[in-house]
């Protein structure tokens, strides 16, 4: 029983841990609005600092145009909710396995199994519809040239998605004996 008592322990850290991933990928999308509504403003005298300005700021020190940028971000939106949407189903899962007090149920294996297959393909598509949007609102604004801000990084999700299918096919198994178990 000390093995279950490190799981539910695990399980708890894992709900609290996809709690901050949620609260951060929503501060992250939020920050991206509250980007591009400040640098829609940043070509404008408004905001001057010491005689310079915003745009000149972030055009010397990044590479690119105000207005690729605002493309760029608008992009990381999709990115954030997508990693929000995730982390959601994530603190679902743990929050149902402490509930049943194991993770070895039929309910619970399904559960690690679509959230094993949202970790992979939530981020690929978030990519996909965030590069299409980017080119969209490039194209609306007639930004100058990409930046070079990518959200199709070299992130860990394809590997943690198989781990929580692998895991998900153990817990099946452990469920199924269990039944075994207890049918005999």
């Amino acid at each position: 029983m000390k093995t279950l008592k490190t799981l539910q322990s695990l399980s708890g850290l894992g709900r609290v841990l996809s709690k901050i991933a949620f609260v951060f990928s929503v501060i992250g999308a939020c920050g991206c609005i509250a980007g591009i509504i400040s640098l829609s403003f940043a070509e404008s005298e408004l905001i001057k600092l010491s005689g310079v300005t915003l745009h000149g700021l972030i055009s010397e020190h990044i590479g690119a145009d105000v207005k690729s940028i605002i493309a760029a971000l608008s992009a990381w939106i999709i990115a954030c909710a997508g990693e929000a949407v995730v982390a959601k189903f994530a603190e679902l899962y743990f929050k149902n396995e402490q509930g049943a007090g194991t993770p070895f149920t039929l309910a619970g294996a399904a559960e690690l199994m679509r959230l094993g297959i949202l970790a992979i393909a939530v981020p690929v598509v978030c990519a996909a519809a965030g590069s299409i949007v980017r080119g969209i609102v490039a194209a609306i604004i007639s930004a100058e040239k990409a930046a070079d801000i990518s959200i199709f990084g070299d992130s860990g999700n394809f590997a943690l998605g198989m781990m929580f299918i692998v895991a998900s096919l153990l817990c099946r198994y452990g469920a199924e004996l269990a039944e075994g178990g207890n049918a005999k």
